[in-house]
């Protein structure tokens, strides 16, 4: 057992890990985006680079931070329901909609990210979205961890909420 319980720590603190990196990604955004608005409309000289940068440092922000949401339950859930019930049944409904819902989406999610990657690097893909023609590949990398990193995280959850919804005690 304790060998699993270091192995679900092990996943928290990677999650934690994306998440510092991914904040970083959010300096870039405020960094990137103030210096296209004041050379766009105080200088009148656009940069070629500024919308790709954007969208690549969202995206990154998003899938590296999606991790750390779960591990700290900081996405959005409907729970009209949910909140009453007891915790053992929380726990069952948390294992039901992860075996129905959530692990084949992100599978899904997670294998067409993953060949995209692939692909984006063996074709040496650009985005054309300005002149600027980044390489996709790093992004559409970042992109499949992202998501290799949320499923990784929902695992643990599962482990800990089955392990709870069977024993009636945490795994921690």
């Amino acid at each position: 057992m304790t060998f699993l319980k270091r192995l679900l720590q092990k996943i928290d603190a990677l999650s934690e890990l994306s998440g510092s990196v991914g904040k970083w990604c959010a300096l870039l955004l405020v960094f990137a985006g103030t210096y296209e608005a004041v050379s766009r409309h105080f200088f009148n000289a656009p940069t070629v680079w500024a919308y790709d940068t954007l969208c690549m440092a969202g995206g990154a922000l998003y899938l590296l931070g999606a991790s750390y949401d779960y591990l700290h339950e900081a996405h959005t859930r409907v729970d009209i329901f949910y909140n009453m019930l007891p915790e053992r049944g929380k726990a069952f409904m948390n294992v039901v909609c992860s075996l129905v819902l959530f692990f084949p989406l992100m599978g899904v999610m997670f294998w067409l990210s993953l060949t995209w990657a692939v692909r984006a690097w063996s074709i040496k893909e650009v985005f054309f979205n300005s002149f600027w023609y980044p390489p996709a590949g790093p992004y559409r990398t970042v992109f499949a961890i992202g998501l290799f990193f949320l499923m990784l995280q929902a695992s643990a959850k599962f482990v800990r909420d089955f392990y709870f919804m069977v024993r009636g005690e945490t795994l921690d």
